[in-house]
């Protein structure tokens, strides 16, 4: 199916390094991005017309508590991905699967678990949302056979934080085999979040070397203020801030890093489904926090949740250029607000209204999002030779 987007006003990147891109069209074959340019294009089959609203990539969420299937059992909610889509997030990264009732400890359990995982999210895609699922938590025993059984079977993601070591420092050696094994590796940051885990200072992240730290701003509790600079000095570790964290720490994090001229290296998430809840929006109020509190551009904060998090995870999603995943997101400023467009919403510390979501070249809703209030521009299908009529559902 070819889909096409014309009449938009804006079209941000998700690349840091450039951010807007020039033109009002962008046009999708086959799950990808054929052009991003200026013009309609008539072989569409289906063409969507933004009436005047910025597009950007879709939203990664990368510390999502999934287990299977569309479920939660933290909060004991069906569905809560799907809502999460209708909130501008087309991908998500599993951060273990820890919230398993009755999870495994042992090697050959964590290994079934990451494997099954997995494979149960290949396919499935709830609400259009590609989940990448399956995350290896570190547990003592474990063997540099058993990384390559789990490389062989396509697990690509290990977390440290929650398994049984005498201290944090005895995960370094398991971080290395899991890197060696080409996988990405997060670590827990901050103090402890569920009963058997310890807390994870920089002392410990500067011997481990993982690739992110995960909601280094708290999940939720924040590490010393002093520990902060060491890592933004003294390491390249990617920092994620999450959502269901310490928001002065966000800022404080958000600050340091553009004093460091590495930008690049913060990452938002949500760290949700947690006991903080379920957080649909979670992604745009830390977006918003970032850009009316902590002096961040607003197109610089959606590459923190899109382009940002792609090159730490080393995705073809959350850019928007020829070749990449055709994941798209339409947005404006909220109806009845102050504020007249997307970013100027975000300054303000308000939220974007999502008006359309393409998830691999298929449009999953145009016109409104059942999560945010209603854009100031509308979206429509201007055609479409496909019987589907890609509203999404009212409130």
């Amino acid at each position: 199916m070819k889909v096409s987007i014309f009449n938009i006003g804006k079209i941000l990147s998700g690349d840091m390094g450039a951010p807007v891109i020039a033109g009002d069209t962008i046009v999708m074959e086959n799950g990808e991005i054929l052009s991003v340019g200026s013009g309609q294009d008539d072989s569409s089959d289906v063409a969507i017309d933004a009436g005047g609203m910025m597009a950007m990539p879709g939203f990664i969420d990368s510390h999502v508590h999934i287990t299977f299937g569309d479920y939660t059992p933290r909060q004991k909610t069906v569905g809560f991905l799907e809502s999460y889509a209708h909130g501008g997030v087309t991908t998500s990264i599993s951060a273990s699967e820890v919230h398993v009732p009755g999870r495994p400890r042992d090697p050959a359990g964590v290994k079934a678990l990451a494997i099954a995982a997995r494979k149960s999210f290949e396919t499935y895609r709830p609400g259009g949302m590609r989940v990448h699922a399956g995350s290896i938590i570190l547990e003592p025993g474990l063997t540099n056979s058993d990384f390559v059984e789990l490389a062989a079977e396509g697990v690509w993601l290990a977390k440290a934080g929650f398994g049984a070591f005498a201290t944090p420092y005895d995960y370094a050696p398991y971080v290395q085999m899991a890197k060696e094994h080409g996988m990405v590796t997060m670590v827990h940051t901050g103090g402890s979040s569920i009963p058997g885990s310890s807390g994870i200072w920089a002392d410990h992240l500067i011997k481990m070397q993982p690739h992110v730290s995960y909601h280094v701003n708290g999940g939720p509790i924040a590490m010393p203020d002093s520990d902060f600079p060491r890592l933004v000095n003294e390491t390249d570790v990617a920092m994620q801030v999450c959502t269901a964290g310490n928001l002065r720490t966000t800022l404080l994090v958000a600050d340091l890093l553009k004093s460091a001229r590495r930008q690049d290296r913060l990452l938002i998430a949500t760290d949700t489904p947690t006991g903080s809840g379920i957080m649909p929006l979670g992604m745009m109020y830390t977006m918003s926090h970032l850009s009316s509190l902590g002096q961040v551009e607003p197109e610089i904060a959606i590459a923190m949740a899109t382009g940002n998090n792609a090159r730490a995870y080393r995705l073809n999603s959350g850019i928007i250029a020829e070749g990449r995943d055709a994941d798209i997101v339409l947005a404006d400023a909220c109806l009845g607000g102050s504020q007249n467009d997307a970013l100027s919403a975000l300054r303000n510390g308000d939220i974007m209204g999502i008006g359309a979501v393409i998830t691999d070249g298929t449009p999953r809703f145009v016109g409104r999002s059942r999560n945010t209030p209603e854009t100031v521009r509308k979206a429509r299908v201007a055609k479409s030779r496909i019987t589907q009529m890609f509203t999404g559902e009212s409130h």
